[in-house]
């Protein structure tokens, strides 16, 4: 029997994904790139899962967010904005589905789901498995910042300093970024798109 193409491409567990779908309720996706962080809410149909939300790091460029699209911050404040506007389209329950990634405690995938369920929505967890609360603010960040001599700062974090950014304020604009988005009415498309994934 030949397998799904998915599956011989090692990109869908169907076991995994049959044990979501079982649950009847959307998934929440969390997926990573080199450059963003991306969360979706996606509906199973019969001709093809329905993305329902999409919101991806570079998002929060519009809230201030001014730092990596990739750290820990960046991916709680992506799912918890992504939380938001599912919660604005009446879906306050999901699952977490995080694909073939590797499941690593404290790992970039549990602060996007920590700041899903912290937007309002139930998603089974265990509190375990989320990062400390200092890591997810960018406080350690801060912390090592304030430590580094001004050659090594200027040198680690380059990025930042060329982009305007100092880490050494990670905690404060995450914060600020975060009291937005709760705020802000994101008034989200009505029509979903079908994804032929």
């Amino acid at each position: 029997m030949v397998q799904y193409r998915r599956k011989r491409e090692a990109r869908t567990s169907y076991k995994s994904r049959l044990d979501m779908l079982k649950s009847r309720k959307p998934r929440l996706v969390v997926r990573r790139s080199n450059k963003r962080i991306l969360a979706q809410v996606i509906n199973y149909a019969e001709e093809g899962d329905r993305t329902i939300i999409t919101t991806s790091s570079n998002e929060l460029a519009k809230y201030g967010w001014n730092y990596s699209g990739t750290n820990l911050p960046a991916a709680y404040l992506t799912a918890y904005l992504c939380g938001k506007k599912a919660l604005e389209k009446g879906l306050n329950e999901a699952v977490l589905d995080i694909g073939l990634q590797p499941s690593v405690k404290g790992s970039r995938l549990y602060s996007a789901l920590k700041g899903a369920i912290d937007s309002g929505m139930k998603i089974p967890s265990g509190e375990k498995a989320f990062p400390d609360e200092k890591r997810i603010t960018g406080q350690h960040v801060a912390e090592y910042a304030s430590k580094l001599s001004k050659a090594d700062y200027d040198k680690k974090f380059s990025g930042y300093v060329k982009a305007g950014a100092d880490p050494k304020d990670m905690a404060k604009a995450f914060q600020e970024v975060k009291d937005k988005i709760a705020k802000t009415p994101l008034q989200t498309k009505s029509q979903p798109k079908i994804s032929k994934k």
